[in-house]
């Protein structure tokens, strides 16, 4: 059973998604527990690669609040690494450097054995007339429903 700790609902409105893919995300143990506490925010996340190997840059981790006294200097929008296969690294890499795609994290949650995820997705921007759009479709359809 999947948990989710954090879904980036912006992503789903701002951006249309061609492709997703589950990832492994390196983490401290402290900001584990902070995520199990839903202390994490994926909005202004974005995904980077840098010689060859992907990391989650601006995701925010806030603190938890029992850390310990070792921990100072906390950095809660650090640059995480994603665990990723280079096959799949290369083609992301390839369709965001060719074809003017973005790669963005779109939810946190809690894998098999207990292990953190992050699903990231491969998106192109919305152009406004086509928010417009859904906005128009989804209240067309809120009016429906009541009516039934």
């Amino acid at each position: 059973m999947k948990k989710v700790f954090s879904l980036n609902k912006k992503a789903y409105y701002n951006y249309e998604i061609i492709e997703k893919l589950e990832t492994g995300i390196v983490l401290c143990g402290y900001e584990v527990k902070a995520i199990k506490c839903s202390n994490v925010s994926l909005t202004e996340g974005i995904v980077g690669f840098y010689e060859g190997e992907a990391f989650v840059e601006n995701m925010s981790i806030a603190s938890y609040r029992n850390v310990s006294t070792h921990v100072y200097g906390y950095d809660a929008k650090r640059r995480r690494k994603l665990l990723m296969h280079k096959i799949e690294i290369s083609k992301m890499q390839w369709k965001v450097r060719r074809k003017g795609f973005s790669v963005i994290p779109l939810e946190i949650y809690s894998g098999c054995k207990g292990r953190i995820k992050l699903l990231v997705g491969l998106v192109k921007g919305k152009k406004m007339y086509n928010k417009k759009d859904i906005i128009k479709k989804r209240d067309i359809m809120r009016e429906v429903e009541r009516l039934c």
